[in-house]
């Protein structure tokens, strides 16, 4: 190792390291950096004396400020409990009537409703309620169940062939799988089904022999007309809403396999509060509430 020496340009002392010609100068630390670092250094030491810090063996230093994040989050959760007990309790004890026409209930519903839906209900039946394939549009079309609050509320909680106990049990046969009906007469039906949406595709005659066949096989549940019943929660086939495709492909399909749609019972997943919330929700996008 070389001898240390002055650099000739800058000025500074040398460490005496060289290598292929190039000398380390003897630089000090800038001033400011070891102000910086020394400034670093204390707040850390403060900081982990004054706060939770180091992990021991059965616990953690929790600082002598005594800051406890999980008695600050359980502070904010029973301090938002305190202040939504009084709409929470309402939408429990009083009716949907009451309560479609209050003002300030129906805003909390406007404001923690999308939420709700979005993490309960969205996934099956999209965020606007519009509907996604094998699942209804339960923002526009015809509840299959009823479409009153109380009906409403009642299908949340207790779903739709769902292993509730008091669950709603609705099936269409499988006319053309179990040999019910054979695939000229399937065809007929699917045929009559699409005509009943405006499209001519059958004639007189052929529409009078597909009526019989409805009413023969379809009546039953779906109404003389076709328009659905909310007793047997069997859908309106006149309208535009057809949850599995309307083109006649599927629609002979769902003839021929049947359908037997699932919703999850809600109670014991949601709160009584959040189940009647999410119904005065849903009816508020479809106009039937203030």
């Amino acid at each position: 190792m070389a001898l240390k020496e002055r650099d000739e340009f800058s000025g500074q002392m040398t460490t005496g390291h060289e290598w292929n010609g190039i000398k380390e100068l003897n630089t000090p630390v800038p001033r400011l950096l070891w102000a910086f670092l020394t400034i670093m250094g204390l707040f850390a030491i403060g900081w982990t004396v004054l706060m939770p810090s180091w992990p021991g063996v059965s616990g953690y230093f929790r600082g002598l400020l005594g800051v406890d994040q999980h008695q600050a989050v359980r502070q904010s959760l029973a301090e938002a409990d305190i202040a939504r007990a009084g709409w929470s309790e309402r939408l429990v004890n009083e009716d949907f009537a009451t309560l479609a026409e209050d003002d300030a209930i129906m805003t909390v519903v406007r404001h923690t409703g999308p939420a709700l839906f979005g993490d309960n209900c969205a996934g099956c039946h999209g965020y606007d309620a519009g509907g996604n394939p094998g699942y209804p549009n339960i923002a526009e079309a015809p509840m299959m169940w009823g479409g009153d609050l109380d009906t409403v509320a009642e299908t949340i909680r207790v779903g739709i062939n769902s292993t509730h106990p008091e669950t709603r049990y609705g099936q269409m046969l499988a006319f053309g799988r179990d040999q019910m009906l054979g695939s000229a007469e399937i065809s007929a039906l699917a045929d009559y089904l699409v005509s009943l949406q405006g499209e001519k595709v059958l004639s007189a005659e052929e529409t009078e022999s597909a009526k019989t066949l409805f009413a023969d096989n379809c009546a039953g549940c779906h109404g003389e007309d076709g328009m659905g019943m909310v007793e047997t929660g069997a859908p309106n086939l006149t309208d535009a809403f057809w949850t599995y495709g309307d083109d006649r492909s599927a629609i002979r399909h769902s003839i021929y396999d049947g359908r037997q749609g699932t919703m999850p019972s809600w109670e014991g997943r949601l709160s009584q509060t959040q189940i009647r919330l999410l119904a005065l929700y849903v009816m508020d996008l479809r106009g039937s509430t203030p």
